[in-house]
């Protein structure tokens, strides 16, 4: 390879430990809420919002911040937002009371609102079109794979240090990217320097952060709760809003914070549903399995973890798939068959039973991760594609907005009909009242009760009744993906778009300039 390769090569390792880094973050917390319950004194109250002000920080900034990258530089404030990631991890580790780590969560949630989106949106800087589609593999593995590495990563530090080297292990990484990204990653920003949409960018993050409210309420409490529904009703009249406001920016000529043009092309608004699709079924599932590997199998939280590695096997397999493909068949075929490998193997996990071995679970978890990495890899890049230069930080921060929102319905939905199976199909004739309203809560507290009172009995009644709600789940899961499968054989291109393209901008490297897609010194 030749030093320019190399060193866009090099910059892209850089692009994926910032993305790596934000999706661990995304989960790395979930062991550690116990442990934190006891040394910060947390109720359920605190613990629920330490983990939920990361979501909702993220999603009241994501369109802003790709609006900013496209006016002030994208790999400026991508370094700035390294920085506050890693001083707000920092803070975290150190935090000495509930308040104080909840703040710490919420900086961390606006510094990774700017990550995601600029780092998507350097990419076509860095890579012209055909090599682009194999780099976008590698930072959507990079960034899927944080997921579910959170829960490894985080039983292993809980296991042998304290709770705060769960936010610790995040600076090392940082460092590591912040050297690289200086180095090495072009300096791109839009010619016409677009103005900030204020009105857009409030209208936008209150609906957004409603939103996600709304269904992480409902997540807890369930679908019917009057707050979480009127969050999410409120959210929807506000993003409303938002749609028509950007409406009227655009036909007063003033630049809109999302560019509603976008959705003119077949190729970026099925790519992106898509791409939401697959995510909201990726975290609905991440929901359930940790709860079935630890209430069902007796695994610890680092077990658990590591029972989640066959998802990450088949997630870099289907994303290097989706690299060779896309650029040859275009998105549909990666894209198609990625939902329907997905359908596949959420439909085998609901023969999964209290007796069914562990290699079973592997296959079809593999399989899954397969049909994620198709999607997530050959969807966004056609995507991204679609998007002109001059708008990639807008644009890469609406079809990350958008899967945050997934992500969080998500769990919210799927979680809400987790624990409605689990209800339904619990059997306790003759239990006391006591005991009935705590196994009822939820399935590991059902398990903590069997074991208190030492009652087998209970114990299998528990298991079986989450063995019947992760069914019902992983059905709705495979008639999601199976819907998504015809809707990308009927919308998606056949063949990638090429939208003509002027003359690629010249971004700067340091003190040079250079086209995009090279680097000073290549020689072309």
């Amino acid at each position: 390879m030749n030093a320019s390769g190399s060193r866009r090569w090099w910059g892209l390792a850089a692009l994926a430990l910032s993305a790596l880094v934000v999706g661990l973050d995304i989960t790395v917390l979930n062991v550690a809420l116990p442990t934190l319950a006891t040394a910060l004194r947390a109720d359920t109250g605190d613990l629920q919002w330490i983990a939920n002000s990361y979501n909702l920080a993220l999603a009241a900034a994501l369109l802003p911040a790709g609006l900013l990258g496209d006016r002030f530089g994208r790999r400026r404030l991508l370094l700035g937002a390294l920085v506050v990631f890693a001083a707000a991890s920092v803070a975290c580790a150190y935090a000495g009371s509930v308040g104080w780590l909840i703040a710490a969560r919420g900086l961390l949630g606006l510094a990774a609102a700017a990550v995601l989106p600029l780092c998507m949106s350097l990419l076509p800087t860095l890579f012209g079109p055909q090599e682009r589609t194999r780099a976008l593999a590698v930072w959507v593995t990079a960034n899927g794979i944080g997921i579910p590495l959170g829960p490894i990563v985080g039983g292993w530090l809980l296991d042998n240090f304290w709770w705060g080297s769960v936010f610790l292990i995040n600076v090392p990484v940082i460092a590591a990217a912040l050297v690289a990204g200086a180095l090495l990653l072009p300096e791109s920003r839009a010619a016409d320097a677009p103005r900030l949409d204020l009105a857009g960018v409030a209208l936008s993050s209150a609906g957004l952060v409603a939103v996600t409210y709304g269904a992480i309420t409902a997540g807890g409490h369930g679908l019917r709760d009057a707050s979480a529904l009127a969050a999410l009703a409120g959210g929807v009249l506000l993003l409303a809003a938002f749609v028509a406001w950007q409406r009227r920016a655009g036909r007063a000529g003033r630049t809109p914070l999302v560019d509603l043009a976008l959705f003119r092309s077949r190729a970026f608004t099925w790519s992106v549903l898509l791409v939401t699709v697959v995510t909201f079924a990726m975290f609905g599932a991440l929901f359930t399995l940790p709860q079935y590997f630890q209430a069902v199998r007796h695994a610890d939280a680092l077990g658990a973890g590591l029972r989640l590695l066959p998802v990450v096997g088949g997630l870099i397999v289907g994303a290097r798939l989706a690299g060779r493909l896309a650029p040859r068949t275009g998105p549909r075929a990666p894209v198609c068959a990625g939902l329907a490998v997905l359908a596949v193997g959420m439909a085998a996990g609901t023969t999964t039973g209290l007796a069914t071995g562990y290699a079973m679970v592997a296959g079809w978890l593999a399989v899954t991760g397969v049909g994620m990495g198709l999607v997530l890899s050959g969807g966004m890049d056609a995507a991204l594609g679609s998007l002109p230069p001059e708008r990639s930080g807008a644009g890469s921060a609406l079809i990350q907005a958008l899967r945050q929102v997934g992500g969080t319905l998500g769990v919210a939905l799927l979680g809400s009909v987790l624990n409605t199976a689990y209800r339904d199909h619990l059997a306790l004739p003759g239990a006391p009242g006591p005991v009935v309203a705590a196994v009822r809560e939820s399935a590991p507290a059902g398990v903590l009760v069997a074991s208190r009172l030492g009652d087998p009995a209970l114990l299998i009644a528990v298991r079986s009744a989450f063995v019947s709600g992760m069914t019902a789940t992983l059905w709705v899961c495979a008639a999601v993906a199976l819907a998504g499968a015809a809707l990308a054989a009927l919308f998606l291109p056949g063949r990638a778009p090429r939208r003509p393209e002027p003359a690629p901008p010249a971004v700067r490297v340091g003190s040079g300039t250079a086209q995009a897609g090279q680097l000073p010194g290549s020689g072309g």
